[in-house]
């Protein structure tokens, strides 16, 4: 079984970016929560976009996806926010372990 994942997830900007990666991390339901300002290019609804975005990069147990993603959904204001979970199948044990300390 993997014990942890990073789940990425877009916001339309850096206020509800930090917003949300902070709810994240105060309720233990990630450790650490990255802000990255990229710019996407993406087809919705029949036409091709560009946007300036904020990716957040969150590092957390593998089975805290479902509550992670409900809160995202919750502070979101995306019709279909992109929620992905990527399993971290090897990493400096150290910092595994603080992962696991810092998430409930």
């Amino acid at each position: 079984m993997i014990d942890y994942s990073m789940i990425i997830s877009t916001f339309p900007d850096k206020k509800s970016a930090k917003s949300a990666a902070m709810l994240l991390v105060e309720k233990r339901l990630a450790a650490c929560v990255q802000l990255m300002p990229i710019e996407s290019v993406y087809s919705w609804q029949g036409e091709i976009c560009n946007e300036e975005e904020v990716m957040l990069l969150i590092k957390s147990k593998a089975d805290l996806f479902r509550e992670i993603a409900s809160a995202i959904k919750e502070a979101h204001t995306y019709e279909v926010p992109e929620i992905i979970q990527i399993p971290i199948t090897d990493g400096f044990s150290e910092y595994l372990n603080w992962i696991g300390e810092n998430t409930k």
